[in-house]
């Protein structure tokens, strides 16, 4: 029986604001906002929400919320059914969710009081909560039970889920780091985030570190930084205690290690790496890590690492939007006991558009220069701010600009940059478009490669590397540089 839209409005209302009183309000951001109701008849009643992994989360952690919100607004126990939007007929699953026999039933025929989540329930579902979560350090998790982190794992307190911004841009990262620490090894591992710089991959590793301490404070957790990794290894090697630092990487539930793209050029780290990983897999551990980019772009790493860090998701974390920008900076503001004008922040949010620390950067130096002159925080104070960092707009550089000054400056024709030709003459202006290329525009590493004469990502990393060198020791280089920079109106 199809309902009217006043009836379908009304009710859902209802459900929206029941679904709250049961979850945080990022909990209710992430899984509900999406829920809508399809179809009610006598004893059923059809939802939806916008996609597989949405409905499949739902079924496997808040069947019991669905269940109690639906009799207290129906006052009766309604059977319902869950699909995403872009189901045509019948419920289906994309894949296994973990903590099940199998794949997730989407038709729930259970009375409330039956439990029908696992361990992994999110702590909040069936409480009614008035405030939102908050997640413990490290030493704090657990209260009186021991945890067991190692003296490497050094967390932020700040870098919880529940001060995570989530967007577009971002939110399957999240989703899946959530996944994670809720059930590690047993959806996605392991989990391989990558992105730019400043865009929150370290607070998603910290935070499930936050998250599963707080849940299950016996885990054995190792979060770290890839250079810490290196560090401790060579040092191992020197001091003759290999075994030492395998029996310490290779018996703990979890490993998460920040910015994996640092073992690449070092053949004996990516040996010892690849058997850590392949004994913690095996064993059913969780292994989290974050990089600047795919594995596949990381340069000179074994194929048999890049396989394996395919295995689970491989999650991609982009600039933010101006809506997430914006979520951001109010966010900001307000942890610093502000209440910026909306317009302030609309300016903030489209001229700073590069990641997130750049966007904290410019609130607090907002609100710092409005408190140090005592002038009111409006747009005019934030453009006087910010006028040393926010300059006219520039021009969209492409790769066609960049060859122009580069063959114009070098002396050099298109057709012997994209030639194998490999004479001084034309591999250095070659370097140099890869270099700037890499710098000014947003293509990947193959395309950069692609570009020039159909060559590989690790050509453009050891070109960007070698001029970078160049112009640290060579003056004629670095001339030419700042040359090609300036001509593109840097």
């Amino acid at each position: 029986m199809p309902i009217s839209n006043d009836q379908h409005i009304s009710l859902l209302e209802k459900i929206d604001c029941h679904i709250q009183e049961f979850v945080s309000p990022q909990q209710y951001r992430t899984w509900f906002q999406t829920l809508k109701i399809v179809d009610l008849a006598d004893d059923k009643i059809l939802l939806s929400v916008s996609n597989d992994f949405l409905r499949e989360w739902i079924c496997h952690y808040y069947v019991d919320v669905l269940q109690k919100v639906i009799d207290n607004v129906f006052d009766n126990s309604l059977e319902f059914s869950i699909v995403s939007e872009s189901a045509s007929s019948a419920p289906r699953s994309s894949h296994y969710v973990p903590g099940d026999d199998g794949p997730p039933t989407a038709t729930v025929k259970r009375k409330p009081t039956e439990s029908t989540v696992g361990e992994t329930t999110p702590p909040s579902a069936l409480e009614p909560v008035s405030k939102k979560e908050t997640f413990p350090t490290h030493s704090e998790a657990g209260g009186g039970s021991r945890s067991y982190v190692s003296p490497d794992t050094n967390l932020n307190s700040k870098y919880v889920f529940d001060q995570f911004i989530v967007g577009r841009s971002n939110e399957l990262a999240y989703a899946a780091s959530l996944a994670v620490a809720d059930a590690p090894a047993r959806s996605y591992n392991p989990l391989f985030i990558h992105g730019s710089v400043g865009l929150g991959k370290t607070h998603l590793l910290q935070a499930i570190c936050h998250r599963r301490l707080q849940t299950h404070p016996n885990t054995k957790i190792l979060y770290l930084s890839c250079e810490t990794f290196i560090n401790q290894f060579i040092s191992a090697i020197e001091k003759g205690n290999i075994h030492h630092f395998r029996n310490k990487y290779r018996h703990i539930d979890i490993l998460l290690i920040d910015d994996i793209y640092l073992i690449a050029n070092k053949e004996r780290t990516q040996e010892e790496f690849f058997h850590t990983f392949n004994s913690l897999y095996n064993a059913g551990k969780q292994i989290v890590l974050s990089s600047d980019s795919p594995p596949s772009e990381i340069p000179t790493l074994e194929d048999r690492l890049v396989s394996r860090f395919k295995w689970g998701l491989v999650g991609q974390i982009d600039s933010p939007n101006f809506e997430t920008r914006f979520s951001i900076l109010r966010a900001k503001a307000r942890a610093m006991g502000h209440e910026v004008p909306e317009d302030v922040l609309s300016f903030l949010a489209e001229n700073v558009d590069t990641n997130i620390r750049e966007l904290e950067g410019a609130i607090t130096k907002v609100i710092g220069f409005s408190v140090l002159t005592k002038a009111p925080l409006d747009c005019s104070l934030a453009k006087m701010a910010m006028r040393d960092v926010i300059k006219k707009p520039k021009a969209y550089i492409t790769i066609d600009d960049i060859v122009r000054a580069v063959t114009k400056k070098c002396n050099v024709k298109l057709s012997d940059l994209q030639s194998k030709k490999r004479n001084h003459s034309i591999t250095l202006p070659r370097q140099i478009c890869m270099y700037v290329a890499k710098k000014k525009t947003a293509l990947s590493l193959q395309e950069i490669g692609g570009f020039f004469g159909g060559r590989d990502h690790t050509t453009v990393i050891y070109a960007h590397d070698k001029i970078e060198k160049e112009i640290s020791k060579n003056e004629s280089v670095a001339e030419i540089v700042n040359d090609i920079f300036s001509q593109l109106g840097d």
